[in-house]
């Protein structure tokens, strides 16, 4: 891609991180009955499936939280479709085959003193193992400790495959 002046830009790095993160959408919707039904018919209308689903809700609204295998096309899906939602990125990273997976993990992330503010599941599954989705408080960090620790870090890419999903 060019700009005006010559300048060239990767389209890998198009959103300003050149790192594998997840991208997470939230969701604000109202907290009515067929609500959570209409926002994953808009997704799966569109062929985009849905990879991780997490709801907060109250008694007037809900947000949403939702990870899915094509994220621009949900994108273009949440725009035209006037949801009002927002994005971040999360740390997605493979079970090791260890007795205690959630430990490995947890004893990564706390010896570099990063937090991890929520987790959920990952509808994924590769080699016989499970992942799950983190909030962090840095990401990049996060990525870098648990790749030292030998831990496989999931990617956008590794949610657009098909292969093995439950």
């Amino acid at each position: 891609m060019s700009f005006g002046n010559d300048e060239h830009i990767d389209a890998a790095t198009m959103r300003g991180r050149d790192w594998p993160s997840l991208r997470q959408f939230c969701v604000f919707m109202e907290n009515r009955v067929g609500g959570l039904y209409d926002l994953l018919r808009h997704l799966e209308r569109n062929e985009i499936r849905v990879v991780a689903l997490s709801i907060a809700n109250s008694v007037d609204c809900a947000i949403v939280r939702v990870m899915v295998n094509n994220t621009d096309r949900a994108r273009e899906v949440f725009q035209l479709s006037k949801f009002a939602f927002s994005e971040s990125d999360l740390v997605g990273v493979e079970l090791p085959d260890d007795p205690q997976p959630y430990l490995k993990i947890c004893m990564a992330l706390l010896a570099a003193e990063i937090n991890i503010s929520y987790t959920y599941p990952l509808l994924y599954r590769r080699h016989g193992r499970g992942a799950i989705a983190m909030y962090v408080d840095d990401v990049e960090m996060a990525l870098q400790i648990l790749t030292e620790q030998g831990l496989t870090v999931i990617t956008e890419t590794s949610l657009e495959d098909d292969d093995e999903f439950f």
